[in-house]
């Protein structure tokens, strides 16, 4: 496969996993329109894509992973189009979070607003101890609109969640690790994508199939009932005996050796 070069986005594919950079550092990665449309574009064609397992997101330069929505270009936004706005967002994070395959965010600098949001989504976050994290919109009369009212407070609470919601005000990489938000820190950019890469390979070695199953009974589990969410959880667990990944798990076990996983349903 060929590596990719869309507008602010670049896409490039490694091995069993696929490197996506926001690629605006002179904005610090801001995401005007034209960056998530293209995002959208970016990661339609990944879900759709076998051969890669895991995307790394990340953005370019060492001073932002992104610095949220372009300011420039929503000033001036009447009601109706802020909304449609909005909804764009929502439609890019929620593609990232049910992508079907893991997305891990390879996170350093200025995380803020719709930056944070979009790392939000990400299975995990690896973070460099440069990083900062904020959703600063209340600062400008507004809000988080692309999801991150509801997954920020999921994620570290609601009490955490409206602290950083309504004062706007920025934490260290390191509160954010106490608080649940990122998964692990590294010293910087370099070690930042080694550990992300080597992640991105061990998560790869697993069955595709049983690994979108999972993402799903977690993903959408985590919004239903108990109950509910026992009955999604072992009718996905029942699917996986659908697929020969599962015989080739168990002799490969029993072979005492690295099993060959293919993405194979059962004929």
């Amino acid at each position: 496969m060929n590596n990719g070069i869309v507008g602010f986005v670049l896409c490039e594919r490694r091995e069993t996993f696929a490197l996506v950079n926001i690629d605006r550092p002179a904005k610090h990665n801001a995401l005007n329109l034209a960056t998530i449309q293209e995002l959208m574009r970016v990661f339609s064609g990944l879900r759709n894509e076998p051969e890669v397992r895991v995307v790394i997101l990340t953005g370019s330069g060492e001073q932002a992973f992104s610095a949220g929505a372009d300011i420039e270009e929503i000033s001036d936004l009447t009601p109706e189009v802020a909304t449609e706005r909005a909804r764009a967002g929502q439609a890019l994070t929620t593609l990232i979070e049910d992508l079907g395959k893991p997305v891990i965010g390879a996170i350093n600098g200025l995380v803020y607003g719709g930056g944070c949001e979009l790392a939000l989504v990400c299975t995990w976050r690896i973070a460099t101890t440069n990083a900062t994290f904020a959703q600063p919109e209340i600062k400008l009369g507004l809000m988080p609109a692309w999801g991150g009212l509801t997954r920020l407070s999921r994620l570290i609470g609601k009490s955490r969640a409206l602290e950083l919601i309504l004062t706007g005000e920025p934490i260290t990489a390191e509160e954010a690790l106490r608080i649940g938000l990122v998964n692990r820190l590294v010293r910087d950019r370099g070690e930042l994508m080694a550990v992300c890469e080597d992640l991105a390979r061990e998560v790869s070695y697993n069955s595709p199939l049983a690994v979108k199953y999972a993402l799903e009974a977690v993903n959408h589990g985590f919004e239903m009932t108990r109950d509910e969410g026992l009955r999604l959880e072992s009718a996905l667990f029942g699917l996986c005996f659908a697929t020969e990944d599962v015989k080739e798990g168990v002799q490969a076990f029993r072979e005492k050796r690295q099993p060959n996983f293919e993405r194979r349903r059962n004929k």
